[in-house]
């Protein structure tokens, strides 16, 4: 097994299961700061406590178009959007 990870190019080889076998975690081999930056950029931490149920809902085109073109957080303006209907109707 190659130690090397990219080939004569300088192109990333395929990973062997070896080399996974290998890998270690982050947190053995970056620094403290290194760890907070990458979690930082797109990885959540635990929740807590779960307030909201992970469910899957078939909605029309235009619905769908007109909360994303909000931008971001459209599904939780979506849920605000079925709550009011919930006190106005419930």
């Amino acid at each position: 097994m190659s130690k090397r990870l990219t080939d004569k190019e300088g192109e990333v080889r395929e990973l062997t299961d070896q080399d996974v076998k290998q890998m270690r975690p982050m947190s053995d081999v970056l620094p403290a700061d290194l760890q907070r930056t990458i979690r930082q950029q797109g990885q959540r931490g635990p929740q807590q406590a779960p307030t909201k149920v992970k469910t899957t809902m078939r909605l029309s085109p235009d619905v769908v178009d007109h909360f994303k073109a909000q931008g971001p957080g459209w599904q939780r303006r979506i849920d605000q959007a079925l709550r009011e209907y919930i006190r106005e109707h419930g």
